[in-house]
């Protein structure tokens, strides 16, 4: 009888396969197929706000605690039936707030850095900032090498291909001396999308050809600390281009995790060789000259192993810390020293890869609006306001609040640009104020709200979410990392992103000055807003964008 009430319940049974992954996951896909077709059904009509006030509370299905454990201590365990499960101390994560911040961050940790540093991002750009980079790698290798007791100290890149091919001055350009120099310890990887293939890939010139998917996974680690992160390696990143950074010192488990990840994409990728050509990997399909079917069931194996691998030694993990026959009090093992302190604060790597049939992050963020219940509170934040339906039905028909932030046109991205990307913020401007449109249509103005960011001389690609319990002034769920909620991010890019679920009310603090110091700069979109002249969409603008909006 009600929309969110069948989500809801598949949901609950996924709480109850512990040990079966696949059947989870399977669950899960059926739940969002059904769900989507039954919000395309309804979508405009006015049952949809009926729909929240029908649906029957469902209490959530936990295991019972045991009193060391952190068993059902909170309503998000049921993810880790679908990737693994990082149990850490909240004191080991650190919120950035500034471009500055975090690329002072990455240089200090590059130079630090003694076993291995992975550096995923969709490209490196080719200025005084990003050479400098380059130089504290060059540095840290060399030093590696002349240490009294050398170090292994590896280097491995993840770019994509089409974005750092780029131009004559591109990402290969700038690494090619690294890797020329010291071809046994640096690895540089160019992820080529299977779906940019024959006449196709002839026909697209250069910039237009990144519109057919991306590798746009932010990972940065460094030993075994890692940054997650919506931002780019280049110049306006590390300076006026506002973003999301979190830092996670010393979580080994998570390091393996995201170093096997990049590892895993890098196999099935493009490598790059000393005399700035590529070839394949040994024994894989090549991603764009091979039989598409095979290269993807090839990706797919390779990436799931990783995350079903991680997701088993993370149970025997759990079983062996917390339910072993030598169990002993969270006092008594602190003094001992061989036990982990209980975790306060929990990360769950969600992983897409539409091109690969990998769909967790989708999974998972589908399901946290699904679920966001009345009193609720959701902050959302994208630099491309572009959601997919699926997204925006849940949005528009479930019970939580929404406050959702978006790049004014002047802090946009594309604004400025040459040629049709010029257009592009006009574009978002359109689909911006069809949404209103809708939420005023539905008289949801009070429950989801529409502000845009603005800074002067800089631009805006924060993207992630916080989520605020019913009655709680902190939250206690946040995602982090690439995916920007669009259908690129779903259907066509690699994406990687975190979710944070922590009880520390000092990590809740972090991340609600976060949310505050993003919002804080912003304004409440009204339709004044759009009588504004900045906000003039010409005719053939809005025309075309219903063509184009799935590719930017």
């Amino acid at each position: 009888m009600a929309a969110a009430a069948g989500p809801v319940f598949w949901r609950r049974l996924l709480g109850l396969l512990p040990g079966r992954p696949g059947l989870a996951a399977l669950l899960g896909r059926l739940s969002d197929r059904l769900g989507r077709n039954r919000d395309r059904r309804r979508r405009r009509s006015p049952w949809l706000l009926l729909a929240p006030l029908l649906s029957p509370a469902v209490p959530p299905v936990t295991s019972p605690p045991c009193c060391l454990c952190p068993e059902g201590v909170h309503r998000f365990q049921w993810i880790r039936n679908l990737v693994p499960e990082f149990g850490i101390c909240s004191s080991h994560v650190r919120v950035l707030s500034s471009p500055t911040e975090f690329f002072e961050l990455m240089k200090g940790q590059i130079k630090g850095a003694k076993r291995r540093i992975v550096m995923a991002s969709l490209y490196l750009g080719t200025g005084p900032l990003e050479q400098e980079l380059v130089d504290c790698l060059e540095s840290a290798l060399e030093k590696s090498l002349q240490a009294k007791f050398p170090s292994d100290l590896k280097v491995s890149i993840l770019l994509d291909f089409l974005r750092g091919s780029r131009g004559r001055k591109n990402s290969r350009t700038m690494l090619l001396p690294l890797l020329q120099r010291f071809p046994e310890q640096v690895r540089v990887s160019l992820f080529h999308t299977p779906n940019l293939r024959g006449l196709l890939r002839l026909l697209l010139p250069e910039r237009f050809n990144e519109t057919i998917g991306l590798q746009h996974i932010k990972v940065y680690l460094f030993d075994d600390s890692v940054i997650l992160s919506g931002a780019n390696l280049s110049d306006s990143y590390f300076t006026n281009r506002q973003d999301r950074y979190v830092f996670l010192q010393d979580c080994p488990d998570i390091a393996d995790f995201f170093t096997e990840l990049v590892d895993a994409v890098g196999d099935v990728s493009l490598q790059l060789q000393g005399d700035d050509t590529v070839q394949v990997v040994e024994g894989m399909v090549h991603p764009y000259e091979g039989d598409r079917a095979a290269y993807c069931r090839a990706a797919n194996a390779r990436v799931m192993d990783v995350i079903n691998s991680a997701r088993t030694r993370q149970q025997v993990l759990h079983a062996q810390t917390f339910h072993g026959d030598s169990l002993v009090t969270q006092d008594d093992a602190a003094a001992a020293g061989h036990r982990r302190p209980v975790p306060d604060t929990w990360i769950y790597p969600l992983i897409q890869m539409k091109p690969f049939e990998i769909q967790i992050d989708e999974i998972v963020t589908e399901t946290l609006l699904t679920e966001a219940e009345r009193g609720a509170r959701v902050y959302l934040t994208t630099g491309y306001f572009n959601l997919t339906q699926a997204y925006m039905d849940l949005v528009l028909g479930t019970r939580a609040e929404y406050q959702i932030l978006l790049a004014s046109p002047e802090v946009n991205g594309f604004f400025g640009a040459k040629g049709v990307a010029g257009a592009i913020p006009a574009a978002y401007v359109h689909i911006e104020r069809q949404f209103y449109r809708e939420v005023c249509s539905l008289g949801q103005q009070e429950r989801v709200q529409l502000q845009e960011y603005w800074r002067r001389g800089w631009t805006f690609h924060a993207k992630g979410l916080w989520l605020y319990l019913a009655g709680s002034s902190l939250p206690c769920l946040t995602l982090i990392g690439s995916p920007n909620f669009g259908y690129r991010s779903v259907h066509r890019d690699l994406e990687a992103q975190i979710a944070i679920v922590t009880e520390s009310q000092a990590l809740q603090q972090q991340l609600h000055q976060e949310q505050g110091r993003l919002y804080l700069r912003s304004g409440v979109v009204s339709s004044a807003t759009f009588e504004q002249p900045s906000r003039h969409v010409q005719l053939w603008v809005k025309m075309v964008t219903p063509l184009i909006k799935n590719f930017f």
